[in-house]
């Protein structure tokens, strides 16, 4: 049994990554990182330690944590480089990034065979909730893995367990799915709003009061308005998602015309030189389809 302080290591640590670290060692986890990036790790040099590969970090910890960009990465750093194979018996694999419900299974059976176990337990909340230690935790995995993995995850937020392994990507890509085309919503309001000549600002307030509320018109919606896209989530990163819903739907046999078209969107965003901005600045791809600008009354880009 894992004790109430396991040792971790945590492999990722970007955007999501760094914060979550910084509230692992404060609430008092000893820790090794590892980093394909390894400046990103020095700013904990000093209180935990730095491994040079992600199978070193792994070796005689108690608990893995991943965080990493997607299914592919995953992959090539779990399998490409052998940090599954060096896991150590009894130790648990949780794997918090964003992948297919597939690798999953597929991640989780590989461990299983080295005798130790996992769960997949992707977050919303962005860096915000990262920071802020209050991410909601969409686990799957047993009850029994879920209850050695609940120290960390309470210290990082609120975890719901959605069932067996894979559950917890499935319940993720549903986020996302409702994200993406909120975010798309919201940009087409406000655009539309403000061309007809309203004041886009009071538009969202008079909708937070109403069925239309949401924390994307909240927070997302104030972005948009402010026309602040450094990113919490970036936009290459929705597309992933975006792009997994399709796969998982397609796999099921479904058809999501809504996923599909904002998926499209989020396609030209990238391709137009915007993988970066946050996944709110959707609504530049929408200014430039419209040749409009948000904030400005609807005032023409010529103008």
């Amino acid at each position: 049994m894992i004790s109430a302080r396991p040792h971790i290591a945590f492999l990722g640590i970007g955007l999501m990554g760094a914060p979550m670290t910084r509230n692992l060692l404060d609430a008092g986890f000893p820790m090794t990182l590892w980093n394909r990036t390894a400046s990103k790790c020095e700013p904990f040099s000093g209180e935990a330690e730095i491994a040079d590969s992600p199978s070193e970090a792994v070796r005689d910890a108690d608990v893995v944590v991943t965080m990493l960009e997607n299914s592919d990465v995953v992959d090539q750093v779990l399998v490409g480089q052998g940090t599954l194979n060096a896991l150590k018996q009894d130790s648990l694999l949780i794997d918090m990034s964003s992948v297919q419900p597939s690798v999953a299974r597929r991640h989780a059976e590989l461990a299983a065979e080295r005798g130790a176990g996992y769960v997949d337990a992707p977050v919303s909340g962005g860096t915000v909730g990262a920071a802020e230690a209050r991410l909601s935790i969409m686990a799957g995995g047993s009850e029994d893995d879920l209850t050695r993995a609940e120290p960390i995850f309470s210290t990082l937020g609120t975890c719901t367990r959605i069932g067996p392994v894979g559950t917890g990507q499935l319940a993720k890509l549903a986020n996302q799915a409702i994200v993406g085309i909120t975010i798309g919503a919201v940009s087409e309001a406000l655009l539309l709003a403000a061309k007809g000549g309203a004041d886009p600002a009071a538009v969202r307030e008079a909708l937070m009061g109403g069925f239309a509320g949401s924390r994307i018109l909240e927070l997302h919606g104030q972005r948009m308005l402010d026309r602040n896209f450094s990113p919490g989530a970036p936009a290459r990163i929705q597309l992933k998602d975006m792009r997994m819903i399709l796969d998982e739907a397609r796999a099921e046999g479904l058809t999501l015309p809504l996923s599909q078209q904002v998926h499209n969107e989020y396609l030209s965003l990238v391709a137009n030189g915007h993988s970066d901005v946050d996944h709110s600045g959707l609504l530049l791809e929408l200014e430039h389809l419209n040749g409009s600008l948000l904030g400005s009354l609807g005032r023409s880009l010529k103008e």
